[in-house]
C-alpha cells in the first residue's frame, strides 16, 4: 500500500529562463535541480539553516538564494566585511556537507537545442518546451533512484513557487509525465514511485529548496562555460549526484542536453566522483 511506504522528498528549483532569447547571451542556458532527502533529513536541514541564519542575520526568515550569495548582494554583503563573508561561506559549506541528500540536475543548452535539433521538434520523443524536456530528464533519474532503494519509498515533489500560471504549467508537465512516460521510463514506473501531484512552497525562510537553488546555479554556470570549469559548490555537490553502477555506463544524476560536442567533459565529471 502506498500509505505504508516511507516518503522521500525531492525539492526542485531552477536557474535561468526556459525560453530561448533572440540574441545569443546569458539566456542560452537553463538548469533544473532536485535534492532528494528523507523527511527526517529535511527536518535536520531546516533546523540547521535556522541556526545559521540566527547566527549571521539574527532572524530565520532570510532565504539562502543564488546568485545573491556569490555576488554579495543584500543580506549577503555583510556591510562589506570580507571576514564576516568568509565566516558565512565556511558555515554554509559545513551545513551543506552535514546534510544527507542525493542530487539530481539537468542542464539545457538552449541555443544548441535550437540550432541542432530545431528546438526539439525534430525528435518525436521530446516534449515541445525546454522546461518540459528538463522535467522529463530529471525525473527519469529520480525514479530510477527510488526504484533501486530497498525501502521502496514514494517520492513527494516540492517545487519553489513562481506564480499561478508557472506553477500550473509545471503541474501539467509533471502529470503528463506520469500519464505518458518517457522514452526511457514507463508511465507505470512514474506512477508507482511518485505521488500524483506537485506541492509548491514560496521563497521564504528555511527549506531544502535552498539547496536545489544553489545546485541549479552551479549547474547553470557549469554549462554556460561548456562544462570546462568547476562551479563553486562542486566540491560538496559533485559527490552527491545519484549514481548507480560504474561511472562510465551506469546511471548518473547529472544530465547535459545536448552534449554531443562536449561528451568528454561530461564523462569526466561522471568518472571524477
Amino acid at each position: 500500500m502506498r500509505d505504508r511506504r516511507p516518503v522521500d522528498i525531492l525539492s526542485v528549483d531552477e536557474a535561468g529562463v526556459p525560453h530561448l532569447q533572440a540574441s545569443p547571451g546569458p539566456g542560452d542556458w537553463f538548469a533544473l535541480a532536485g535534492v532528494a532527502m528523507t523527511q527526517e533529513a529535511a527536518g535536520r536541514y531546516i533546523a540547521g539553516a535556522d541556526r545559521l541564519k540566527l547566527d549571521f542575520f539574527g532572524r530565520t526568515d532570510v532565504t539562502l538564494h543564488e546568485p545573491l550569495m556569490r555576488r554579495r548582494i543584500g543580506h549577503f554583503s555583510f556591510g562589506g566585511r570580507p571576514d564576516r563573508q568568509q565566516e558565512f561561506d565556511a558555515s554554509l559549506d559545513a551545513l551543506i556537507a552535514s546534510c544527507e541528500f542525493t542530487a539530481f540536475a539537468v542542464g539545457i543548452r538552449k541555443r544548441v537545442v535550437h540550432e541542432e535539433l530545431g528546438g526539439g521538434s525534430s525528435d518525436p520523443y521530446l516534449p515541445a518546451g525546454i522546461y518540459s524536456v528538463a522535467i522529463q530528464l530529471l525525473f527519469e533519474h529520480y525514479v530510477d533512484f527510488l526504484a533501486h532503494d530497498p525501502r521502496e519509498p514514494i517520492g513527494r515533489v516540492i517545487w519553489e513557487a513562481q506564480g499561478p500560471r508557472e506553477d500550473a504549467e509545471h503541474q501539467r508537465d509533471f502529470v503528463d509525465t506520469l500519464l505518458s512516460g518517457t522514452r526511457r521510463t514507463s508511465e507505470s514506473a512514474f506512477r508507482r514511485f511518485l505521488e500524483p501531484g506537485l506541492s509548491f512552497v514560496p521563497k521564504s525562510g528555511s527549506h531544502p529548496t535552498e539547496l536545489s537553488d544553489m545546485l541549479a546555479r552551479d549547474v547553470f554556470e557549469w554549462i554556460r562555460d561548456d562544462c570546462a570549469s568547476e562551479p563553486a559548490g562542486w566540491p560538496i555537490f559533485g559527490a552527491r549526484f545519484y549514481r548507480r553502477g560504474d561511472g562510465v555506463s551506469g546511471e548518473f544524476g547529472l544530465t547535459v542536453f545536448p552534449d554531443t560536442d562536449i561528451k568528454d567533459r561530461v564523462a569526466a565529471q561522471r568518472a571524477r566522483y
